[in-house]
């Protein structure tokens, strides 16, 4: 998981444009995809230590240290990306200082040590308390049946709406993150990334109410020829993809991350194929598909057992994006709230090499964006990271049909020059977003 190839980091400071000169975006993205093809593009995602293969943290990621209690808190700065750990007993805290109108989101993950004994309750814990106890959000993610060692991301929420009295206040917010799993939770610390985002407010109030209607059929998934892509280790490294098939190898133990950018209208769905292997055996859960939004937020996730033969894991439909999703109970309609890139996370349980061998496994997976982008919400401010609830002008795709695919220029020139390019290419894009919107008079 650690080597990178052909994979690149999805940036967290993405900048849209609209408007005029959209061939611009096109020839900067083939100028500058030629040049990375022979430039050497520093790594932005690094593996934990000793660890090889296991999940590569941001390469920006600041140290914390978890405190044993709120008062003695170190601070989280939303747009900032941190490396903490968490102790098998007890809880951690760390401390935001809010203002009286974002909503901020505080994504954990978790991640055991590769190769341990895990259960299938193991798991962590986000809660997310205001200046006098009060609880804001809590959010939980474990193991599941399969018993392997893998990432697991919950997630803490201030939100602020017009029908919700608490936590709407400025001041100063608890965060803790713990373990689940009670008396059979395995030992030894946890390595945590934490990453902090701010969501400003719309500039006029919309609906309070989550959308009661939207298509829940299961698209059929694009077909044609799968194109080689290799998925990325972590959250940092995750592998741009377009709509269409895309060909990767998983082994045992191994959590592949991917990042398909969905606009305001449309949603994402994808299966998941791996391949047959011949062997004989049964491992319950052993193929994991999970989608998380741009704040790293769980929308959905299914998995499927393996027996030697060809198994397929499908994601559950999701609305299309909007914010007035945020209303709805259910993750699967409340998690699609934002526009930007949405993770599609594969895993592999380490079970699988008892019987069926060390892999790798080939993975095929096919990746729709149903949808015509629509206009989204007028944000009062600026988020952080920059552009994190946006797509660029030059990664936005018309929305694919039932076993359609359809992609854009600059998608179709970073398929052919390799993602590894993408931080550079997706740097120059920003570059010039920015430039443009500055002299349209949009800043």
């Amino acid at each position: 998981m650690g080597r990178r190839g052909a994979s690149g980091r999805v940036p967290g400071r993405w900048r849209a444009v609209t408007g005029r000169r959209a061939a611009a975006p096109v020839l900067m993205a083939m100028a500058l995809v030629a040049l990375c093809t022979t430039a050497v593009v520093p790594a932005r995602a690094v593996p934990a230590a000793g660890t090889p293969g296991g999940y590569a943290f941001a390469g920006d990621a600041r140290p914390i240290e978890g405190a044993a209690g709120p008062a003695d808190a170190e601070r989280l700065e939303p747009g900032a990306t941190y490396r903490s750990s968490l102790p098998a007993r007890g809880a951690v805290h760390y401390r935001l200082r809010l203002d009286g109108a974002s909503n901020v989101y505080v994504a954990v993950t978790a991640v055991p040590a590769p190769g341990g004994t895990v259960a299938a309750s193991d798991g962590i814990r986000v809660s997310l308390r205001d200046g006098e106890g009060g609880s804001c959000s809590f959010d939980s993610a474990s193991i599941g049946a399969a018993r392997s060692p893998r990432p697991v991301t919950a997630w803490g929420r201030r939100e602020v709406f017009p029908t919700k009295t608490r936590c709407r206040e400025a001041g100063t917010y608890d965060v803790a993150v713990e373990r689940t799993g009670g008396q059979s939770a395995a030992p030894g610390a946890w390595d945590l990334e934490i990453a902090a985002f701010t969501e400003p407010a719309p500039k006029r109030a919309g609906a309070t109410r989550a959308p009661e209607v939207w298509d829940s059929s299961s698209p059929a998934p694009p077909e044609g020829e799968p194109r080689r892509r290799r998925g990325g280790a972590g959250f940092a490294g995750a592998t741009l993809l377009g709509p269409g098939a895309w060909r990767d190898g998983i082994r045992p133990g191994q959590t592949l991350f991917y990042a398909v950018p969905a606009d305001w209208g449309q949603r994402v769905y994808a299966t998941a194929e791996l391949d047959g292997s011949g062997g004989r055996g049964y491992v319950p859960g052993a193929l994991r598909l999970a989608l998380h939004n741009p704040a790293r937020g769980p929308v959905a996730d299914t998995g499927t057992a393996y027996d030697g033969d060809p198994a397929t894991a499908a994601l559950p439909p999701v609305p299309p994006v909007a914010y007035a999703n945020r209303h709805a109970v259910a993750d699967k309609v409340s998690g699609m709230r934002f526009a930007g890139a949405y993770y599609v996370v594969v895993h592999l349980a380490a079970r699988v090499a008892d019987d069926f061998g060390e892999g790798p496994f080939g993975l095929t997976l096919r990746v729709g964006v149903d949808g015509a982008a629509e206009s989204g919400p007028v944000y009062a401010g600026e988020s952080a990271p920059l552009g994190v609830f946006e797509v660029p002008e030059g990664q936005r795709v018309a929305g694919t049909g039932a076993g359609g695919e359809k992609d854009d220029p600059v998608m179709r020139a970073v398929a052919v020059g390799g993602i590894g390019t993408g931080s550079l290419l997706l740097a120059g894009l920003g570059v010039w977003t920015l430039r443009a919107r500055r002299r349209s008079g949009a800043l």
